[in-house]
């Protein structure tokens, strides 16, 4: 009988691959296998955080934006918290649209509910098993009551997010596991096993932040910026709008030196959202970028065709990064094949077990990652930055990782949900000139995430 592991071998198809359809394979000689978690009591709540000012992209508007905690029981006793942050027009725009915000936020909210009950009596080795064994099924329930039959996975995997992190949280706690290194499974090791000293922190720029607002984040010490392009309007309206943006942005710190990336300018990461439909309109843009001496400062354009396109990028002269359309594994080496050379990663909106899965697809094809934001609370963010933290370097930098966090830009309440993290005085915390400083504080304590939080651990306080 053949078994996975001489599948690959024979085959040569890679490991990941076989996990993706196939549970999870032996442990590696020497190592002792993970124990059976058998999932006993579940439960669930939220919180409604408001925003600063409607946060605008994908042609909507957000106010509020719902943070969910989930609560695993082992049947040892053993219990977790994980959070979410629900995103329901960046996880799929058509059910933001159909609904009242409060409405979509309801639905992500129910098929979380649903993913716990579902979860619920349910055994496993690890996580990455668990979610390939009720993805299926979750998504099955989000068509249903979203009515939508194209339902995007990363509405599902939005809403899968709290929940699978309680479960890596409780395999960690079942195995006696303290430490972020000690979580990831032998076979997404080789994509996760940098310790940088540094991250990266990437604000966000939105259509409406002004040009002297992003002029005094690179006086911070910020140096990669996500800026919004794919801005309203017809087609050629877009393109001019962003044409203006580019140009003055450039003006603005075109030349600004930085000692974090080789040529010691300021990389350029542009997001579009999938707003430009044709790839010729793209090619303007870029000959445009040219024309003003910007061209070879763009490090990455994420997104600028919406999924459904299917349009082939070999043959576009930058960076392209795929996000949302790289809802799974099997969906990034689509893209890829596609010509995609980046791919933004999203533990803090598709799983940490499904990103694990993204993340070593892309490094068993060369194909830089980095980790980017869902505007997600202070402990998420960690969440994220542990990634980041354990990727290869990004082309043309040095050796840091990059993360995304723009919650302290959005959030009306950020210094109170702040106060929620355990390790809120941390080193690492809060970024300095432009980078989080990873030392060995943070990967001792993997940035406080296996740490207790009691603000959330009273919300289930008659579960214990």
């Amino acid at each position: 009988m053949t078994t996975r592991r001489d599948f690959v071998k024979t085959t040569g198809i890679a490991v990941s691959a076989v996990l993706a359809g196939a549970g999870t394979l032996e442990a590696a000689p020497g190592v002792a296998p993970s124990k059976l978690v058998t999932i006993a009591e579940v439960s669930s709540n939220f919180e409604r955080e408001p925003l600063i000012r409607p946060f605008g992209f994908k042609g909507g508007y957000m106010t509020e934006i719902w943070q969910s905690a989930n609560f695993l029981k082992s049947s040892s006793g053993k219990h977790s918290i994980g959070l979410c942050t629900q995103n329901v027009l960046w996880s799929d725009a058509q059910v933001f649209a159909a609904h009242s915000e409060s409405g979509g936020n309801a639905l992500m909210y129910a098929l979380t509910e649903r993913a716990l009950q579902i979860m619920k009596g349910q055994s496993f080795d690890t996580p990455v098993q668990l979610l390939d064994n009720i993805l299926p099924e979750v998504y099955a329930f989000g068509q249903k009551i979203t009515s939508n039959a194209g339902l995007r996975k990363t509405f599902a995997l939005n809403a899968l997010v709290g929940a699978d992190n309680a479960a890596w949280l409780l395999y960690a706690a079942e195995n006696g596991y303290a430490t972020f290194d000690e979580i990831i499974p032998a076979a997404y090791k080789p994509a996760l096993s940098r310790h940088h000293k540094q991250a990266a922190a990437i604000p966000l720029m939105a259509y409406n932040i002004p040009i002297n607002e992003i002029q005094s984040a690179v006086e911070q010490g910020y140096f990669f910026m996500k800026i919004k392009i794919g801005q309203p309007g017809t087609q050629e309206e877009m393109l001019e709008k962003d044409k203006a943006r580019i140009s003055a942005i450039h003006k603005a710190i075109g030349n600004v030196r930085t000692p974090h990336t080789k040529d010691g300018k300021l990389p350029y990461y542009f997001d579009a959202n999938g707003r430009y439909e044709k790839k010729e309109t793209l090619l303007k843009l870029l000959d445009h970028a040219r024309n003003i001496g910007a061209f070879d400062q763009i490090a990455i354009i994420e997104e600028p065709f919406a999924e459904e396109l299917e349009i082939d990028v070999t043959d576009i002269p930058v960076r392209l990064a795929s996000d949302e359309s790289a809802h799974t594994d099997v969906d990034a080496i689509r893209r890829i094949q596609m010509g995609y050379k980046a791919i933004a990663l999203k533990a803090i909106a598709k799983t940490l077990s499904m990103t694990m899965k993204i993340a070593q697809v892309a490094y068993e094809r060369n194909i830089p990652c980095f980790c980017a934001d869902l505007t997600v609370n202070p402990i998420l963010v960690d969440w994220n930055k542990n990634v980041a933290a354990r990727l290869n370097s990004f082309p043309g930098l040095g050796s840091l990782g990059l993360v995304e966090s723009n919650g302290h830009q959005n959030y009306k309440n950020w210094e109170t949900m702040m106060g929620n993290h355990p390790r809120k005085d941390g080193a690492w915390i809060r970024q300095k000139n432009g980078v989080y400083e990873l030392d060995d504080e943070f990967y001792k304590t993997s940035g406080g995430i296996f740490d207790p939080m009691p603000h959330y651990e009273e919300m289930f306080a008659s579960k214990k």
